[in-house]
């Protein structure tokens, strides 16, 4: 049997994991038992608040600081982040997105933010403190340097910021913001000419608003409104008109996290029904003895351990300082749609007991579906992995 009904591997090994990581799964899973129950999952997802008991547990427990600088009190790497978010996905979904984010804000201020500026860093490290990420526009999510219409003109010192960003994960809860604004028209590529500004969250002329959204109940998704805000030069990070380009070497760990979250939904999911086709009976057996559940269970099962081994491939390379884009975008398009296929099925195994919000697996059901088009949708890998794995021309 490769799953139990609390989601996890009987074995307590699902991605082969080194001792280390091994005993990182299982600090996880004894503090969500404690800290995060179905029920306690279930309140939070009707009501939709965040559960901030737990970002500061997972702080103290050091789960927010995997990626981080040693000298600031960082530890692990991107093998230790896909174990965190598969193990929260599995669980509180909402908490394993809010992760994926922070791990991104992470890696960005690492590589690029100023002296003063890496104080937010140190305390994102230690969970005092959130960073939400703008990037997405009203007309711009795939596309969005091209489409970006957010600006920051000069104001003596510093610059003055306009705009629009929507679908943005945390904002509401967050206390600092990184905002991609175009400063200068592109002329070579789009990416060219935009700047990314960290502001506190509640800047004079900011204001954030939630988005009702299908699913991730637990995390807010936002708009977000730029009304002639200040920006002082410091607030810059990295370099003014490559700010886009500080994104890049996020794009392969985003992929991989957005991977481990969906095969930890998919995994909890199937371990439902597996349990359940176990104990239901239909005409005097379990309904886990017909072979047409059977087929698609075991299906299931097979596409998500498929997906995980691109997940433990990529970042593996990336870890050792390797190329991982494709190993990624395979990983990311494979777990999405080994995910979306396991939820459906167990959805459908299930049948009434499912559509009862009292039973977690719809919830996982609508929540891994974010990731079937972000961080990049299933076309886009497709189109990048055309061009870029099998050598076709490129088709955007």
């Amino acid at each position: 049997m490769l799953f139990s009904s609390d989601g996890a591997s009987p074995t307590g090994d699902p991605l082969g994991d080194s001792p280390e990581r091994a005993q990182l799964r299982a600090q996880l899973r004894r503090l969500l038992a404690e800290e995060s129950p179905p029920d306690h999952v279930r309140a939070l997802d009707e009501s939709g608040a965040f559960d901030r008991p737990l970002h500061a547990r997972l702080g103290e427990l050091g789960v927010m600081s995997i990626g981080g600088p040693a000298e600031l009190g960082g530890t692990g790497d991107v093998r230790d982040q896909v174990v965190v978010v598969e193990e929260l996905a599995a669980g509180p979904t909402s908490m394993a997105a809010f992760a994926i984010l922070q791990y991104m804000a992470i890696q960005v201020l690492a590589s690029f933010a100023s002296d003063p500026q890496r104080s937010v860093l140190r305390d994102l490290l230690q969970a005092r403190v959130i960073v939400s990420f703008c990037m997405s526009e009203p007309d711009g999510g795939t596309d969005v340097a091209r489409a970006m219409k957010t600006r920051a003109a000069r104001d003596g010192e510093g610059w003055r910021i306009r705009g629009q960003k929507t679908w943005i994960t945390a904002a509401t809860i967050a206390d600092h913001l990184l905002v991609l604004a175009r400063t200068s028209d592109w002329e070579r590529t789009p990416v060219d000419g935009v700047t990314m500004f960290m502001l506190p969250a509640d800047s004079p002329g900011i204001e954030r608003r939630d988005i009702p959204t299908f699913g991730l109940h637990a995390v807010p998704t936002c708009e977000v409104h730029f009304d002639d805000v200040y920006a002082p030069a410091e607030s810059i990070v990295g370099t003014v008109g490559r700010g886009f380009r500080n994104t890049f070497g996020t794009l392969n760990r985003e992929r991989l996290n957005a991977a481990a979250a969906t095969i930890g939904g998919g995994r909890a999911a199937l371990a439902w029904a597996v349990a359940y086709a176990k104990e239901r009976e239909a005409f005097e057996r379990p309904i886990g003895a017909f072979q047409s559940i059977q087929h698609a269970l075991v299906d299931a099962a097979l596409a998500l351990e498929g997906a995980r081994s691109f997940v433990v491939r990529a970042a593996e390379v990336e870890a050792a300082g390797g190329e991982a884009d494709t190993l990624s975008t395979l990983a990311k398009l494979a777990a999405s749609q080994a995910a979306t296929r396991a939820t459906q099925d167990a959805m459908n195994v299930l049948a009434g007991l499912g559509f009862s919000r009292e039973v977690p697996v719809q919830r996982w059901f609508r929540d891994i579906r974010l990731w079937t088009f972000a961080p990049a949708s299933d076309e886009m890998c497709r189109n990048f992995l055309g061009e870029r794995w099998l050598g076709l021309p490129r088709s955007y």
